[in-house]
């Protein structure tokens, strides 16, 4: 007596058409077309996890930046970076992004740790 994959198919076809919910006409209905459709979202999801982080992290330097200039208008974004090197203060660019944001006297401090390095 053969052993036939119904269950087994129609489990994976579910799985597939149950990720493609809302996708439009085709997309959503025929497994075929829909596995393919599935298939190219997961790889844009996997491409823009990592452009993610290079989004956050231009972000991040575009704020610092920012803080930077309003606390001395002469001192740049590197030159900043380089004195906080020099100082020996460790801090990431997400935590000095959110400190110049939400801190700006805790910020200009550092600012000044770092301008005293650079001296």
């Amino acid at each position: 007596m053969r052993v036939k994959g119904g269950t087994v198919t129609h489990r994976r076809h579910k799985k597939v058409l149950d990720a493609a919910k809302g996708y439009f006409d085709r997309r959503s209905k025929t497994f075929k077309v829909a596995k393919q459709a599935v298939d190219k979202a997961n790889q844009y999801a996997t491409r823009d996890r990592h452009n993610r982080k290079r989004n956050f992290r231009s972000l991040w330097i575009q704020r610092i930046n920012a803080g930077v200039r309003s606390v001395d208008e002469a001192m740049t974004y590197s030159r900043f970076i380089n004195g906080l090197s020099l100082a020996g203060i460790e801090v990431d660019r997400k935590v000095l992004a959110d400190l110049a944001v939400h801190e700006p006297a805790a910020f200009e401090a550092i600012v000044n740790k770092a301008k005293a390095a650079l001296a």
